[in-house]
């Protein structure tokens, strides 16, 4: 046979093949796209405040010297006096933990020569700073507390965040309001849509930390600013729960 011909008839023959194996493509792009699914999603936030009752407290022994070794036992002394003083106060070792220790070298710069060259900096000390958090459980000892370190050696920080120890209670009313809200936002939008609310589909949460009223204290770490009784305010702490929730809607 020919070879045009051969191939002629080949052709032929593969081009129900080539339809056979195209068609089933064709239906499945026919196909008509799945209804979506008939939902109303919302989201609210709930809050629920409560006064804290435990106070994360930072503290300071800052010590300069020219050798880092003296530096190193004047800040030990100080802070072994402020440690026990504070185990005496009622607070446990558990609620004690060391956040910052370092020596750093202070230096002298000099300035340009004549000719343009400067001396390389010259080591005249160290520093040397303590960091001690302490979690103090009765708020009615913050104030002797700083007051009582102060005069013990502590020269930096102050820094207090109120907060609760089990914040469960008032996370778990914020999530009640939350999850109410969210109901009865589905219900207005689908009362003013003529629609009927459905089942909860779906539905959850998310939990924003803690913010005081107050902006973090800070103290002027000085004896000569310590007083019997460091004023502090507590305020109250407010936790927000947000939740989003998806609802059907019935046909």
């Amino acid at each position: 046979m020919p070879r045009s011909a051969a191939a002629s008839a080949f052709a032929a023959l593969s081009l129900p093949v080539l339809l056979a194996i195209a068609w089933p493509s064709t239906v499945l792009a026919q196909e008509p796209p799945s209804p979506r699914e008939r939902v109303v999603r919302v989201s609210a936030v709930g809050e629920a405040r409560v006064a804290p009752d435990t106070a994360i407290v930072s503290l300071s022994v800052v010590r300069n010297s020219q050798t880092a070794q003296v530096a190193v036992d004047s800040n030990s002394q100080a802070m072994n006096a402020v440690t026990a003083a504070l185990k005496a106060e009622g607070i446990e070792a558990r609620d004690m933990q060391t956040s910052n220790f370092s020596i750093q070298p202070q230096y002298r710069h000099f300035q340009p020569k004549e000719d343009g060259t400067v001396d390389p900096p010259e080591v005249v000390g160290y520093e040397v700073t303590n960091t001690l958090t302490v979690k103090i459980r009765d708020l009615a000892k913050v104030g002797a507390i700083l007051d009582r370190s102060v005069k013990l050696g502590i020269n930096q920080g102050g820094q207090i965040v109120f907060t609760n120890d089990d914040p469960e209670g008032a996370l778990s009313d914020a999530r009640r309001q939350a999850v109410e809200k969210a109901m009865a936002k589905a219900r207005t939008l689908t009362q003013a849509a003529g629609v009927t609310l459905g089942d909860v589909v779906e539905i959850g949460e998310s939990v924003q930390p803690p913010m005081p009223p107050q902006p973090m204290y800070r103290m002027a770490m000085t004896k000569e600013a310590a007083s019997d009784a460091v004023a502090i305010s507590a305020g109250e702490n407010t936790y927000a729960v947000t939740v989003d929730v998806i609802f059907a809607l019935e046909q």
